[in-house]
């Protein structure tokens, strides 16, 4: 257990020397965050105000259908969104471990020159989530635990799937069969690395919840508001702060991941740590 975190902080001051170098990288989390509330606000606003929404079980065939086409089109919106920022970050990432001094203008239009298949994995991504959410719906008990399920199988299997768009410009059923010969090759500490990652930001993030549970105290029992507030908003900045570095540094891994296993190894990061973390090293070309 020691020596995975040991090796996965490894992985992470790699991804971190890269970010270092690359900040403006930061940028695209935060930007693809108030992107979906903005498309989340887009849908949910006028639905409340009409008072439109019912859940399948309550409606008739054609609200049903309107139910399930109006979630479809939340879901493209919102995977196209974050796709986009993706594709961004991860060229940016690519960019800069192969030398260049990417910008957020040079990324922005990485992105956008791959507008066509984004948009593709978009709609994969959309039908793949609408199919999972009718699955919840006929079933609550049995269909949660086969969708749930389901839903970790896809994740997986799509992990690579922005680094195939940004690096071989292949499109969304290509890149997710390349996704999946790649995760074959990588299985093992390549999916414990993305976990720890997760695991080691858990970690961190447990002091600003100690800094809120002062807040709550200094609010409701020692009666000291600006205490009390200034706590919990430096609390809430240090986790927004902490969600943005481990997006980024995720989807530098991915990418430095990807050209590892593609046989780019001249990218920034330690061969001996990529070779540890790819399990299917021998077999990758």
């Amino acid at each position: 257990m020691f020596d995975k975190l040991s090796h996965t902080w490894s992985l992470m001051g790699a991804s971190w020397n890269v970010l270092r170098r690359t900040k403006s990288l930061m940028t695209f989390p935060l930007l693809a965050s108030i992107s979906c509330l903005l498309v989340a606000a887009s849908f949910i606003v006028p639905i409340v105000m009409t008072g439109a929404w019912q859940p399948p079980q309550n409606a008739g065939k054609e609200r049903e259908i309107l139910y399930y086409a109006v979630l479809f089109a939340f879901y493209f919106c919102n995977y196209t969104v974050i796709t986009f920022f993706n594709v961004a970050i991860v060229s940016g990432a690519i960019q800069s471990m192969s030398g260049g001094t990417p910008t957020v203008g040079s990324c922005l239009r990485e992105a956008a020159s791959r507008i066509h298949l984004i948009l593709g994995w978009a709609a994969v991504s959309a039908t793949v989530g609408l199919i999972l959410r009718i699955i919840e719906d006929r079933s609550p008990k049995i269909g949660q635990f086969v969708a749930g399920l389901l839903g970790v199988a896809w994740t997986f299997a799509s992990f690579l799937v922005v680094p195939a768009l940004v690096v071989d410009n292949l499109g969304p059923l290509a890149a997710l069969k390349q996704s999946a010969r790649l995760l074959r090759q990588t299985w093992g500490q390549h999916l414990v690395g993305n976990f720890s990652f997760g695991l080691i930001f858990f970690l961190l993030m447990l002091p600003a919840w100690a800094v809120i549970g002062l807040g709550v105290y200094s609010l409701g029992v020692a009666h000291n508001a600006a205490i009390g507030i200034g706590l919990i908003g430096l609390a809430v900045v240090y986790l927004v702060g902490l969600a943005l570095v481990q997006a980024t540094l995720q989807s530098i891994f991915q990418a430095a991941v990807y050209l590892y296993t593609t046989g780019v190894h001249d990218h920034g990061f330690p061969t001996d740590l990529m070779c540890e973390a790819i399990r299917g090293d021998k077999q990758a070309t």
